[in-house]
């Protein structure tokens, strides 16, 4: 099935065109973004069982941008009808354009006209089973079941946490040559298993996701066992010797350290800023020749795909890392303009109401290429080190190119063999060009994941997905 359009975008459209054919006759520039979100959350755990609307994916609105031919303004609202063409094209013309008031010290800077080159586009997603029609009911029992059914593995799980969330996203970008709207759904699940420990509580986390409809919960379900299994293994974990050893990744760490390492590092709104050391790499070694690394929104299908950005630039395969050489960073439309190169179609908001940023897709689309080697071999090759799996959280320092990540689990090998030894929790970091030049395996072995959310430091949420293959290099654990 495909997503429907939205009746309300559709119904806002005409009246969209009309205000920027009138703001396009004084301002060089004129855009609109409209936006008509909707997200559901439902969740099970000791603490009961919740369903709701989710205020951070639920948004209806627009945001105007124009250019007076040295610089942009952007003025968002939420209300469209015949009447309101006038008074927000008054409030932009009087209140917005020049801008005027800065603080003392501060000046604006010049910037040229953003190209707008004719296109058309209208895309909606694919899916198997619509959450609405599956019904509120319906998916709290699945995932009471499935809590049920984790509780009843052992005795020793205190509780078994289950999740789901969807978010339905309808986008429009109009301006005087470009007519572009998306639809797409979105879902994603959780799986925490929960055992005691001494007087602490050890959790082990599992996700699925998809571009897609509530069909993600039978992937969900399927991981159940993982994340029972990986809860009782923790209960016997011990602390790691603190040092730098040898690491075979699984993709979800891989995942972890590429958002982390390369993701954040190269969004080149942060270049701008000077606040980023990939910067000064461009057309150098930062990684082992084995690493090519990706970003986009329109090479892999997972929460953060989409078919264009927030500024109206088609979703692009962006190629950051090629044989270990850095090519190029990821950048939104303001950011390319400040720098000289072509957007990326990394300009994303949290929401209308918000400033677009630069930010990952596929990590969101963030992902190291599978190369050649076998899982078991990647095992069999380490003589004294660890296989990382079940990362929890992680950040980053791109002014001084370091990283530091949380790893649930390091399960120890010795001499090519899994010894059955557990060690948690682990701290991961390291400078991120010794990480990544350290890399002597890639596997064929590939999987995304989008669990999780990724903010612009403290804030700035938007949808992203992790992964890539499995790697083996030398790490610091502690």
């Amino acid at each position: 099935m495909q997503v429907k359009r939205s009746a309300f975008l559709q119904a806002a459209k005409p009246l969209l065109q009309k205000l920027i054919g009138r703001l396009n006759e004084k301002y060089g520039y004129v855009s609109v973004l409209a936006a008509d979100t909707r997200g559901k959350f439902y969740n099970v755990a000791n603490t009961g069982v919740n369903a709701g609307e989710d205020e951070l994916f639920t948004r209806r609105g627009f945001v105007l941008k124009v250019y007076d031919g040295r610089s942009y303004g952007e003025y968002s609202f939420t209300h469209m009808d015949e009447d309101a063409i006038p008074a927000i094209a008054a409030a932009v013309e009087k209140r917005l354009m020049p801008l005027t008031g800065l603080p003392e010290g501060l000046s604006l800077s010049a910037y040229g006209q953003i190209p707008d080159e004719p296109a058309t586009l209208l895309k909606c997603s694919e899916y198997a089973m619509d959450p609405d029609g599956k019904g509120d009911e319906a998916i709290l029992s699945l995932l009471t079941a499935i809590r049920e059914e984790g509780k009843a593995r052992d005795e020793r799980i205190v509780d078994c946490a289950v999740g789901y969330t969807f978010q339905e996203v309808h986008k429009l970008f109009l301006s005087p040559r470009r007519d572009l709207e998306q639809n797409f759904l979105w879902s994603d699940g959780y799986i925490e298993a929960m055992c005691p420990k001494e007087d602490d509580i050890v959790c082990y986390m599992v996700g699925a996701s998809d571009l897609g409809g509530a069909e993600v919960l039978d992937r969900l379900r399927s991981k159940l066992d993982e994340a029972v299994r990986g809860a009782l293994e923790l209960i016997d974990s011990e602390p790691i010797p603190p040092g730098e050893y040898e690491c075979v990744c699984t993709p979800a760490v891989t995942g972890m350290i590429v958002h982390e390492a390369f993701g954040h590092g190269v969004e080149m709104d942060m270049f701008v800023k000077d606040r980023a050391q990939a910067k000064q790499f461009i057309g150098e070694y930062v990684a082992s020749p084995l690493v090519t690394m990706h970003d986009g929104a329109a090479v892999q299908r997972d929460t953060g795909s989409y078919f264009f950005d927030d500024e109206g630039v088609l979703s692009h395969d962006t190629v950051i890392i090629e044989k270990g050489i850095l090519k190029r960073g990821i950048s939104d439309a303001q950011s390319a303009m400040h720098l000289g190169t072509v957007p990326t179609g990394n300009g994303r908001r949290e929401s209308f109401e918000r400033k677009a940023y630069t930010r990952m897709t596929n990590t969101t689309n963030t992902y190291f290429e599978p190369g050649t080697d076998t899982f078991e071999d990647m095992i069999a090759s380490v003589k004294d080190g660890f296989l990382l799996d079940n990362p929890t959280s992680g950040m980053e320092d791109p002014k001084n190119w370091g990283i530091q990540c949380m790893v649930n689990v390091a399960r120890e090998i010795k001499d090519g063999k899994l010894t059955g030894r557990v060690f948690s929790p682990i701290v991961l970091t390291g400078y991120v060009p010794d990480l990544l030049k350290s890399i002597t395996m890639v596997s064929g072995d590939f999987a995304l994941e989008g669990a999780g959310m990724c903010g612009k430091g403290w804030k700035e949420w938007v949808k992203v997905s992790d992964g890539g293959p499995c790697i083996k290099a030398r790490i610091r654990l502690g």
